[in-house]
């Protein structure tokens, strides 16, 4: 496993990111696919064994149960200080005009919450899980800066919104002396790239680490078109991102795979991290081999050729995942 910086920091993650949505109490979610907690934990301790030292969850993520599978497995199968813990904020808790959102009283709630769910006295990251428009970013901002100075998080991260929302909040930041996000985490694969006209380039230009959700998207990358699986019956949001016109996409992604003798996923992710803004991908993994490719991919280097076969067949997208 190979291990980089998050943006300009200091801090080392590994190359691939377990995300941690797969794992949570099927009777406390909406996703029926979700795995529990004796079915999850054999695969997280197969993603620590393999140097995978980066996982992110998020509070609503099976109504927290996710945040406690995870940290009960972490806590069993890892030492606190060798792994990278991130988890959001920002979702629906619980009903009532309080209940979510990215107020001060939401942030320094939810925090608390998720440390008593994850069973530590700190995430490494804590991430803004969506833009709030109803909330005063300097609101968000500072109570986001105490949170850090409160020792309950070492970074905060932002996730899927408009490239002038998160330049408004970074100089929100800088004007206020508060804490700067140091990641963004957005939705970014061979079938979206739309985050490559500002989004990106932003990040570069900022030193923010780049740390894409769905590299495959939602495993579409890793199968043929119009392949029905469990997920795919029940993934009402997922079902609005992708067009029939991805298909020529996924062809590419096949026809490179087949020349090289390995599974589409390892291609279609080895792409991804070829893009120099990306930092570690979030893989979810319900099965061991979703953690064997993802750990492939990081070693597998394509050529310019097949770079340009499986980026010639994209065609613009309206914007979504935010």
């Amino acid at each position: 496993m190979q291990y980089v910086k998050l943006g300009s920091t200091g801090l080392d993650v590994s190359r691939i990111c377990l995300g941690c949505m797969t794992y949570g109490d099927p009777a406390r979610g909406t996703h029926g696919w979700t795995l529990d907690e004796e079915r999850s934990r054999p695969l997280i301790r197969q993603a620590l064994e393999a140097g995978i030292t980066f996982f992110d969850t998020a509070n609503v993520y099976s109504d927290g149960s996710s945040e406690e599978i995870v940290g009960r497995a972490l806590r069993d199968f890892a030492r606190r200080d060798e792994i990278v813990l991130a988890t959001k904020v920002q979702g629906r808790m619980r009903p009532g005009p309080n209940g979510g959102g990215l107020s001060r009283r939401a942030i320094l709630t939810e925090i608390d919450h998720s440390l008593t769910r994850l069973g530590t006295d700190h995430v490494d990251l804590y991430q803004i899980h969506r833009w709030d428009p109803h909330t005063p970013v300097e609101e968000t901002m500072e109570a986001l800066h105490d949170v850090v100075k409160a020792g309950k998080a070492r970074y905060i991260g932002a996730s899927s919104m408009y490239a002038w929302q998160f330049a408004k909040a970074q100089h929100t930041a800088e004007r206020g002396g508060w804490t700067r996000f140091v990641s963004m985490q957005n939705h970014y694969n061979l079938l979206y790239r739309e985050e490559e006209r500002e989004m990106l380039p932003l990040c570069v230009d900022q030193g923010v680490g780049v740390l894409p959700w769905s590299p495959l998207a939602r495993g579409r990358l890793t199968r043929d078109w119009g392949t029905v699986t469990g997920r795919s019956e029940t993934d009402g949001f997922g079902s609005t991102l992708y067009p029939d016109s991805d298909r020529t996409v996924v062809e590419a992604v096949t026809r490179v795979a087949e020349s090289r003798g390995v599974p589409r996923a390892q291609v279609a992710l080895a792409w991804l991290l070829h893009k120099a803004p990306v930092t570690s991908p979030i893989v979810g993994a319900s099965e061991p081999r979703h953690l064997q490719d993802a750990v492939a991919a990081a070693e597998l280097r394509l050529t310019d050729k097949e770079l340009e076969e499986l980026e010639q067949p994209y065609t613009p997208h309206a914007v979504s995942g935010h």
